[in-house]
């Protein structure tokens, strides 16, 4: 075998892995990149509690040191393993690896800037890919059906809930962090805003700056148009529950692109073929 192709082999072996969910060794790759991001994620709200992040700050900065390196390899690995590389550092995942990544080197030239590592938060939009196997439908009534087909949507629309919430907690921590309105830590600025975009309100924390009211004010309009959703998914399934969605996670080897449909052959943007050999 020449050296050309046993450099070919390893990069499409490594890119089924990294970027396909449909193999065994894909599945366990992004199971495991779904908890590293979580842990990471608790990492951080941790460390923004005082008393945690006082006693256990060295043992959790190297922690994340840690994570932080295995996605820049991640990263790396995902740049190489496609022919045209422009194309996932500029798709949204790639946009999105690259922000999940880069906080944590920024925190070494800008004290506190720390706490944006939680906008890997938006790496778990991944999991959808894994969500595809919840697409069936059973035997039964037409709204049994139809709440069946939108379990997966609804987990969709519930993860991005938490992401949302995560990110505008995180930032309403940044911002109001160092007055005395209550946001003391990044977990109680997430409850804030879980509280205020379910148009709950309890009123026990609340912004005293005027950009930190302003967003709040976003959230709770935001929170009017969230409600809606669920209904509007069940809806829409129930309608079109007799639709049929050939929908896998082939990723094009060429240019990354993903959603081609069952049995493939070929990328519906660049014509390259799915399944080199």
């Amino acid at each position: 075998m020449s050296k050309t192709k046993k450099n070919t082999g390893w990069r499409q072996k490594l890119h089924e892995i990294i970027y396909e969910a449909d193999t065994h060794a894909g599945k366990m790759f992004d199971v495991i990149l779904l908890c590293v991001i979580i842990l990471s994620i608790i990492f951080v709200m941790l460390e923004s509690v005082k008393s945690i992040g006082e006693k256990y700050h060295d043992l959790l900065d190297k922690a994340e040191w840690i994570i932080t390196i295995l996605f820049t390899i991640e990263y790396i690995g995902r740049i190489i393993t496609v022919k045209k590389p422009l194309s996932y550092i500029f798709s949204f995942y790639g946009i999105i690896d690259f922000l999940s990544t880069i906080p944590k080197y920024i925190s070494l030239f800008f004290i506190g800037t720390h706490a944006l590592v939680a906008l890997r938060a938006l790496r778990l939009l991944r999991v959808f890919r894994i969500l595809k196997l919840a697409r069936f439908v059973g035997e039964s009534n037409q709204l049994l059906k139809a709440l069946r087909a939108s379990t997966a949507k609804i987990l969709v629309f519930l993860f991005t809930v938490i992401v949302i919430c995560i990110i505008l907690g995180t930032v309403m921590y940044l911002i109001e962090g160092g007055s005395d309105s209550g946001f003391t830590s990044i977990p109680r600025s997430i409850y804030w805003c879980i509280v205020t975009l379910t148009t709950v309100g309890y009123g026990d924390i609340a912004p005293a700056t005027d950009l930190g009211q302003f967003i709040a004010a976003f959230i709770m309009i935001l929170g009017y148009g969230i409600i809606a959703v669920p209904t509007g998914i069940v809806s829409a399934e129930y309608s079109r529950q007799d639709r049929k969605i050939h929908i896998n996670t082939q990723a094009c080897p060429n240019c990354g692109a993903e959603g081609h449909k069952d049995n493939a052959e070929y990328c519906f943007k660049c014509g390259h073929h799915l399944h080199e050999h």
